[in-house]
């Protein structure tokens, strides 16, 4: 199976028997990302975490008791 990474543009060449595969098959909304873009984000994300500046927001949820 051939894929192409959403951010470089990089096509590769995936097992067609793989997980990653299979999921992007049966999901057709789920985008691939090749190694090299996933590592980057990933540092960059570890680096703004480091700065103390980077923030998660959660949602706000109410718990209803009657559900």
């Amino acid at each position: 199976m051939q894929v192409k990474c959403t951010l470089c543009d990089k096509v590769e060449h995936l097992k067609d028997d793989s997980f990653t595969a299979k999921r992007l098959r049966n999901r057709r909304l789920n985008l691939y990302m090749c190694a090299e873009c996933h590592k980057r984000i990933e540092e960059r994300t570890k680096q703004r975490h480091s700065t103390g500046k980077f923030h998660l927001y959660k949602d706000k949820y109410k718990h209803d008791d009657f559900i």
